[in-house]
């Protein structure tokens, strides 16, 4: 996930060991939707660098949806993937170059489940898996974030 499948690894054998447990799960943060609308390749492409998509150009996404995981650790990034690319009269010295995204891996329902967290939903479609948050509205939701920290604040008090 990290080289975006560039990497290369290798490896020797050392020895067989006894069973020390399961892996820790490694989940980074989210990225979720600002606004409703149709995803274009303009604005996830400024959102790439920044993590793993989950939505592919022209996917209908709306606000409190989860599009993409961070890579990194920290709270949830609002991003807005409905963003076009604002269109003028006067030409550019060097030419627009292609857009190429990433393709995007469809989601498993196992795959999902495994990867959910506490604060999201699942939603099934008959064509589509989708992760929501389970307050959609983002004002909201960092009101409670705030909140829930306040009372951890004074619960150490």
């Amino acid at each position: 996930n990290d080289t975006h499948g560039t990497g290369v690894m290798n490896h020797a054998f050392l020895r067989y060991d006894n069973y020390v447990g399961a892996f820790e799960k490694t989940r980074k943060s989210s990225m979720v939707c600002l606004s409703s609308g149709t995803a274009t390749a303009y604005a996830l492409n400024m959102i790439e660098p920044r993590g793993r998509l989950f939505v592919r150009n022209g996917d209908e996404v709306y606000p409190g949806m989860v599009v993409g995981e961070l890579s990194k650790d920290g709270s949830d990034l609002e991003v807005n993937p409905t963003k076009a690319k604002q269109l003028t009269n006067i030409r550019a010295a060097g030419k627009d170059d292609a857009i190429r995204l990433t393709p995007v891996k469809p989601w498993s329902l196992e795959e999902v489940i495994a990867y959910i967290n506490p604060d999201e939903a699942i939603e099934v479609t008959p064509t589509q898996i989708r992760l929501r948050k389970q307050i959609m509205d983002p004002t909201k939701r960092k009101q409670l974030s705030r909140k829930r920290v306040n009372d951890i604040d004074e619960l150490l008090d």
